[in-house]
C-alpha cells in the first residue's frame, strides 16, 4: 500500500491502537512511535501484511493527542452525554476520540474527512455495535467546536 491517501487512514488507525496502548502500558510518545513505526507499520502477522502508515501523520496526531489532551478531552465531554464523562467510555472509543480530536485542533484536514476516517475506523473495531453511529455524532460535535468557520 504505498497510496498516500491510504498510508494516512493507516496512520490515523495506528495512532489510536497507540494511544491505546499507551494509556494502558504507561509508554512514552517516543517509545510508542519508534515501536509503531520500526515493528508495526507494514509489519506481516500470520501471513497477513499490514498496512503501511504515513510516519509524519501518525506522529502529528499522537503528539497533538498528548499535548492537547486536555483541550481535546473538553470538547468530547462537551459532545458526550452529561452522564457519560470520557473517562466513563471504552478505552479504544476515547483513544478515537484523542486522536481524531488531534487532527481536528490542528485543522488542517477538512472536518468531513476527519469525521469519515474515524468513523470508519470505529466499524473497523466494532462492526456489528452502535460504536460507529454514536462516533459520527460525537466527531460532528467536536468538529463543529473546533472549525466553526467550515460549517
Amino acid at each position: 500500500m504505498t497510496d498516500k491517501r491510504q498510508m494516512k487512514s493507516a496512520a490515523r488507525l495506528y495512532a489510536v491502537q497507540a494511544l491505546f496502548q499507551m494509556e494502558v502500558s504507561g509508554q512514552t510518545t517516543d517509545q510508542i512511535s519508534r515501536e509503531f513505526e520500526d515493528l508495526r507499520f507494514g509489519a506481516v502477522y500470520d501471513g497477513v501484511e499490514m498496512a503501511e502508515g504515513d510516519p509524519d501523520t501518525f506522529r502529528k496526531l499522537v503528539f497533538t493527542a498528548v499535548n492537547e489532551q486536555a483541550r481535546i478531552d473538553q470538547m468530547t465531554d462537551r459532545a458526550l452525554v452529561a452522564k457519560w464523562p470520557i473517562d466513563r467510555i471504552d478505552p479504544t472509543l476515547r483513544a478515537l476520540f484523542r486522536a481524531a480530536g488531534a487532527e481536528l485542533v490542528a485543522a488542517k484536514t477538512p472536518p468531513k474527512v476527519v469525521i469519515v476516517e474515524f468513523v470508519d475506523i470505529a466499524t473497523a473495531f466494532f462492526p456489528e455495535g452502535r460504536e460507529p453511529k454514536f462516533v459520527n455524532a460525537v466527531l460532528d460535535h467536536m468538529a463543529r467546536e473546533a472549525q466553526p468557520e467550515k460549517f
